[in-house]
């Protein structure tokens, strides 16, 4: 009987040192190879080098496409490649980035859960809104086992609170004790084999960076009225799993927090746009009509003026609404800048 010997953990903000904590806790005779994503920019290797440090009583490389997966091993995610398991090997795919990241923590969670169904076991930690909830719940309705760092104790609980909602997650562990959980679980024979949804391995297949067009999308999404903010394309619901989920026809995908999130900076831009046009206009008529009154052309002045004092009460209901959009939670910002009532 098969035990569960692979191990996938994800994590972003906050999360270098409970990885650090956790691979320390790892036994040198783990029977289990370790795959790593955490959101990091391109090109860049500092914080992978440090965490390798943490793990040095087990061997660490950064994954490289076509490598055979060993136990005992530890395989860290490298930047612009989503990291995937592929016919037992590593693959480095450079599909479409998801949840704006590439490497993406939900694609190396669903072609674990695709290739090794209930032997894998996904770990979500520290980390700002959700990539890696889906991936989780991937594992889950393949038959693994889902872990998140307790939220309570996280730097950026968002991550670990945002896969508790998605997955039904098996623990939630303080980071101190992760490695002894993991150590663990690994000895224990791995449940049976269930079917991994197809929607899945398409998933995990466009990760890889198969084509992706209007009729493979169809397959496992509908459109709906959105662009992605990736490319301004249109997007299409994710069906089925969870949470709320969308891609694109280029393939980008992103969950619904995260595309809120990121129409929340073209909110505010557009707003403040819109008020430096209106405050232009104002300013440009308020001219015209001091002009009106030089030339003795009181009607003239009298029109302008008016609308003058429209457009300034324009100004001031967007510059309320700029401010409002700062300010989500609902308590009014007087003009100094202070919360009020």
């Amino acid at each position: 009987m098969s035990h569960r010997d692979i191990i996938v953990i994800g994590g972003s903000s906050g999360a270098t040192t409970p990885l650090r904590t956790l691979l320390g806790g790892l036994p040198t005779d783990l029977p289990a190879a370790v795959f790593i994503v955490l959101h990091i920019p391109a090109r860049s290797i500092g914080v992978l080098a440090s965490v390798a440090a943490a793990a040095g009583h087990l061997p660490v490389q950064s994954a490289a496409d076509g490598l055979p997966i060993r136990p005992g091993h530890v395989y860290l995610g490298v930047p612009d490649h989503h990291l995937l398991l592929i016919d037992g090997r590593i693959r480095l795919g450079r599909g479409p980035r998801e949840n704006m990241a590439r490497p993406a923590i939900d694609p190396l969670f669903r072609s674990a859960a695709a290739a090794y169904g209930p032997r894998v076991i996904g770990v979500v930690l520290s980390g700002f809104l959700n990539d890696g909830a889906a991936g989780l719940d991937a594992i889950k309705r393949c038959g693994g086992v889902a872990l998140v760092q307790d939220p309570t104790e996280a730097i950026a609980d968002e991550m670990p609170r945002s896969a508790l909602s998605a997955a039904t997650v098996d623990l939630a562990v303080p980071s101190a004790r992760l490695g002894d959980v993991l150590s663990d679980l690994v000895r224990e024979p791995a449940g049976a084999q269930v079917p991994v949804p197809p929607e899945i391995r398409l998933e995990v297949d466009i990760a890889a960076g198969e084509r992706v067009d209007s009729e493979v999308l169809r397959r496992l999404a509908e459109p709906v009225a959105l662009t992605c903010p990736h490319c301004q394309g249109v997007l299409s619901r994710v069906r089925g799993g969870k949470p709320l989920r969308f891609r694109c026809q280029v393939g980008h995908a992103v969950t619904a927090d995260i595309a809120a999130k990121e129409q929340e900076g073209a909110v505010d831009e557009a707003l403040r746009v819109a008020l430096r046009i209106i405050e232009e206009r104002a300013e440009l008529v308020s001219r015209m009509a001091e002009e009106g009154r030089e030339a003795g052309r009181k009607a003239v002045a009298e029109l302008y003026g008016a609308r003058a004092i429209e457009y300034r009460q324009y100004a001031d209901t967007i510059r309320r609404a700029v401010l409002l959009s700062m300010n989500p939670s609902g308590s009014r910002v007087d003009e100094g800048g202070q919360d009020g009532p």
